[in-house]
């Protein structure tokens, strides 16, 4: 399978999975491994970068074999979010930030003028920057005029499980892009994200559709069986959609035709 490039690393696994909802650190770490995911997000606000004596979230992701992608959850403006960035990589944590700006607390979708200007600043400072937006083709274009590394719209809101509610979009998003697509968001089992795969999605970014499923660590095999099908999908070229059937076994030069 053909590997997946975003800046200047290279994964053999097109799966990005995170770190919270879990039910236990243990299930977690077990989930991870059936994932087969290289590139694990996780909170800055949820790791303990004062004083590493005590427990951290880190302290059950091995980081010599994962790649630590920081997000900066829970931001409301593209100040809180640069802030949160840099505490970041100061921590040591990565110079690589899948940038959230969140704008509505209910819905929480992204506020996409903030994060085109978090975007702006953080590229300038150095950082490989991953915006997760909404599925809007426009923004997508903005984000990748302001330097991010990947475009990261969603599916459906975040945690929903709802699947890909807008195909077209996603279609348009793929055409233009001139850097990596992952879908992020919104994905509520396998067929989802063979879904976003098929339609030509570079990766997917999951969570809850793991850690909250009754049995994450199949449901973290079920992702990573269905993430590379999906991709061979595309890559193998779907035949036309016909209104009407066509035989399997074609008939011309049968025995009395």
């Amino acid at each position: 399978m053909d590997a997946l490039k975003i800046a200047d690393k290279t994964f053999a696994s097109r799966l990005i999975v995170g770190t919270g909802k879990y039910s236990s650190p243990s299930v977690m770490v077990r989930a991870h491994e059936a994932s087969g995911a290289e590139m694990i997000t996780v909170a800055v606000r949820r790791v303990n970068i004062s004083d590493r004596s005590k427990e951290s979230l880190l302290d059950y992701i091995d980081t010599a074999k994962y790649f630590l992608l920081p997000n900066t959850a829970g931001c409301y403006t593209a100040e809180e979010a640069v802030r949160t960035a840099r505490l970041g990589r100061e921590a040591g944590l990565s110079n690589w930030v899948k940038l959230e700006v969140i704008g509505d607390e209910k819905t929480l979708f992204p506020d996409n003028e903030q994060l085109v200007d978090a975007t702006r600043v953080l590229v300038r400072e150095g950082f490989v920057v991953l915006p997760y937006t909404t599925d809007d083709p426009v923004v997508c274009r903005k984000l990748e005029d302001a330097g991010a590394a990947a475009i990261m719209p969603l599916g459906a809101p975040i945690g929903s499980g709802l699947g890909i509610q807008n195909v077209n979009n996603l279609r348009i998003i793929r055409e233009f892009a001139r850097v990596p697509l992952v879908v992020d968001a919104g994905v509520g089992t396998a067929s989802d994200a063979a879904l976003a795969m098929e339609l030509g999605a570079d990766a997917v970014l999951m969570n809850t559709a793991i850690a909250g499923a009754q049995d994450p660590v199949a449901m973290a095999e079920a992702m990573k069986l269905a993430v590379r099908a999906g991709r061979l999908a595309y890559l193998s070229g779907r035949i036309p959609r016909k209104l009407y059937a066509s035989a399997s076994s074609p008939v011309e030069g049968l025995v009395g035709r």
